[in-house]
């Protein structure tokens, strides 16, 4: 993680205000928009990260005012394509804490854009967050502010936002960038059918932590509470203690978009609305794709990842050892060194898969 630390040192990171809506910042460096929470956070990668997200207006047709949407912006320009990371479901930007730096050392103009519905944007109108209101305010945001065929990259359900945005949109993508990439489910089937009381009992349980620490359990390689920890061994119990105060960190950054007064009915706006159905226009996206996957992803089997590579029509399929269901959390290092790689080499001549790097 050392050239992680170097990134962000030298980073140009700025503690006034950031943008014209002209929202204040806390003496910790957090803008005030966050919730108070964010103050308990000690990893200091989400911390640095945190304290650049900013809200930019984004006109919509489906309100009235424009949204002030969360983002982080690029703190270097260049001439190339500029890089958008999204993210995963009911999740934020402060997901790409380690990659994020890493990209911006390596030269690259990146975003990191939180989906409509979650992450920190501002929905006290209370948008519609279904399929086609994402799609749209994305679309506006890139429009009013990226303005440039970008390389959009999607992690978990955020590659089923891509694919539907590249589909719609293909002037506004270069190229796509995959990661365990959720978009062989049928959207969210049965739950679109719960009556809405039950459904927000339902989504109240998603920011609980007993919840968020078993997604943790199956979202990284490595976590297993299944194992027999031998008690009179100091360096067992000492680096069983580490693992639960690592999870406990990622649970805190993991849900504190959750803390936001509008959440629950954002979430259950885009429950209800039957969420994304891509699977039968994966074969239809043209451009050239990046697939990534943790080899021990235990939510999305890498059976999938080849049946993927398979069905895109100009792929290369990564996968990367030691790694779960979000290997940008995980293998920072590994992801940004293929993203930069991705974005700077020619097309794809020919099918590829890699199963080590």
């Amino acid at each position: 993680m050392s050239s992680l630390l170097m990134a962000f040192s030298s980073a140009k990171l700025s503690r006034t205000c950031r943008n014209s809506v002209g929202f204040r910042v806390t003496e910790s460096g957090f803008p005030s928009f966050l919730p108070k929470e964010v103050e308990k956070i000690k990893d200091p990668y989400a911390i640095k990260l945190a304290q650049r997200i900013e809200r930019l207006p984004v006109k919509i047709s489906f309100a009235e005012n424009s949204i002030l949407s969360s983002c982080v912006k690029p703190s270097v320009q260049n001439e190339k394509h500029p890089l958008v990371l999204l993210h995963g479901f009911d999740s934020s930007c402060l997901e790409w804490r380690y990659t994020y730096p890493l990209l911006e050392e390596a030269g690259m103009e990146t975003w990191a854009v939180d989906i409509l519905g979650w992450g920190f944007s501002d929905l006290s109108i209370r948008p519609p967050c279904n399929v086609t209101s994402k799609r749209e305010h994305l679309f506006q945001l890139w429009k009013s502010y990226i303005r440039r065929p970008m390389i959009l990259v999607g992690p978990s359900l955020g590659a089923a936002v891509a694919i539907d945005f590249a589909l719609n949109h293909p002037e506004a993508v270069e190229k796509l960038v995959l990661i365990g990439a959720s978009v062989h489910t049928e959207g969210t089937g049965k739950l679109s059918t719960l009556p809405k009381i039950i459904a927000y009992a339902g989504v109240s349980l998603l920011k609980s932590v007993p919840l968020r620490l078993y997604a943790n359990y199956l979202g990284f390689s490595g976590i297993s509470f299944n194992s027999a920890v031998d008690w009179t061994n100091a360096s067992q119990r000492k680096a069983f203690g580490l693992m639960i105060l690592d999870a406990r960190g990622r649970i805190q950054i993991g849900r504190l978009h959750c803390l936001l007064p509008w959440w629950e009915d954002a979430t259950v706006d885009f429950m209800i609305s039957g969420g994304y159905n891509v699977c039968q226009q994966i074969q239809q996206i043209k451009q050239e794709t990046l697939i990534i996957w943790g080899e021990n992803d235990q939510i999305i089997s890498n059976t999938l990842a080849m049946r993927l590579n398979t069905e895109l029509q100009n792929s290369t399929l990564h996968q990367i050892p030691n790694a779960g269901h979000l290997p940008h959390v995980e293998k920072p290092d590994s992801i940004s060194e293929l993203i930069v790689n991705f974005v700077q080499e020619g097309k794809i001549t020919e099918k590829e898969s890699v199963y080590n790097l």
